[in-house]
């Protein structure tokens, strides 16, 4: 018999105590992440960079997703409880222009979008976060954070528009120059602007034309800048500083560098992130994913044809930070290695450290490959416990 984590009273005298198992650590501080030590203590506050709600759910944003929620799964299998954030961009000029194209208002076209987003995190099991700030909603924030940033010297006003000073955001982002000044730009950024001091500030305030949706502010009528929404949504959800942030290679620089750089430089609280998961991207025939290129693979489309928890597993069995080839056989070969999974599960087990190995491999950088193939070789306990902590049950 074990002492329960969720034990409430401790236990008065000698006679009451029991065997309190073999393991004298605690699994909280064994999980390593991105090659170091990432020890945790409750809650584990996890930002998730998510989405602008202007099209359809493909299996390159669903990897973010899903390997943010196995990993709060994993976390809170040791007895770690998480609190979780995952952002909706529901500000932004792409939406705007997209609803425009539609003839709808653009919240209206965002609720609708974002509808269809949360049905494909349903079918792959992507439990909801305990906060799911918009936005649209936060614009105060933008302003706080705003007011803040020029307070402390970090940004500056021109013309309606409030700039922060991002040169070292850039500088160390270990990008040459072009690179990052590319980056930027391919971000939907403006370098060239004459108005800022520096190519590398950009916007946390900007006046906003007729097409564009506006709020008052002591800079006039406007709407926020991108990287701003971010910092704003995570301090007013998770405070100064978060255990993980999550979200897509490609948001490694711009995005992720100056959401980071705003919230430390007016809280004085760093790291901002004590480490970041930077999910790898999905290619198709050789290009990575993206509407631009039209080589997309729906979420949608998966699910009707193959069951959820496969393309779940699809996602998952492989390193959380590597690129890779989508193939629709391997769609099938997941499939395969689910009903594997399933009958171990049924199976006897074969060893006693069968499931401290599963666990193990899952808190060493999420080692997922390495937990299933112990699974399906043991059976048994190990087999049904990685059904539910990855919840392909």
């Amino acid at each position: 018999m074990t002492v329960s984590a969720q034990t409430s009273s401790g236990v008065v005298g000698l006679a009451g105590r029991f065997p309190a198992g073999a393991s004298a650590d605690e699994p909280s501080a064994r999980l390593r992440l991105a090659g170091r030590p990432l020890p945790m203590v409750s809650p584990a506050r996890v930002y998730v960079c998510g989405i602008t709600p202007y099209d359809v759910t493909h299996l390159g944003h669903a990897a973010t997703f899903v390997w943010a929620d196995a990993a709060e799964s994993v976390l809170r299998s040791v007895g770690v409880h998480t609190l979780a954030s995952r952002n909706v961009t529901d500000v932004d000029d792409v939406l705007t222009t997209a609803a425009s194209r539609q003839g709808r208002h653009y919240d209206d076209f965002a609720l609708y979008q974002e509808y269809l987003f949360e049905q494909d995190m349903a079918a792959l099991r992507v439990r909801r976060p305990a906060h799911a700030p918009r936005a649209r909603h936060h614009v105060p924030q933008v302003r706080q954070l705003a007011a803040a940033l020029l307070t402390t010297g970090n940004a500056y006003e021109r013309d309606g528009h409030v700039f922060f000073r991002g040169a070292v955001a850039a500088a160390d982002s270990g990008l040459s120059r072009d690179r990052a000044l590319a980056l930027a730009s391919e971000f939907g950024d403006d370098p060239a602007d004459p108005l800022r001091d520096d190519p590398f500030d950009t916007p946390i305030w900007r006046p906003s034309t007729a097409e564009h949706p506006a709020w008052p502010s002591p800079w006039g009528w406007g709407r926020p800048g991108w990287h701003a929404e971010c910092a704003a949504m995570a301090l007013a959800t998770l405070g100064a500083g978060v255990d993980l942030l999550v979200g897509g290679r490609d948001l490694v620089f711009p995005h992720h560098a100056y959401q980071a750089a705003m919230v430390e430089a007016a809280t004085a609280v760093t790291p901002f992130a004590r480490r970041v998961m930077h999910v790898g991207a999905v290619h198709v025939d050789g290009r990575k994913m993206a509407k631009s290129v039209g080589n997309l693979v729906l979420v949608g489309d998966l699910v009707r044809d193959h069951p959820p928890a496969a393309v779940r597993l699809l996602l998952l069995d492989r390193r959380w930070g590597a690129d890779w080839e989508y193939r629709p056989a391997d769609l099938d070969a997941a499939t395969a290695e689910l009903e594997q999974l399933y009958a171990a599960a049924g199976r006897p087990s074969r060893s006693s450290a069968a499931s401290g190995a599963v666990t193990a491999a899952l808190l060493d950088d999420l080692d997922v490959p390495r937990a299933v193939a112990v699974a399906r070789d043991e059976g048994g306990e190990a087999a049904r416990g990685l059904l539910q902590v990855l919840a392909l049950g």
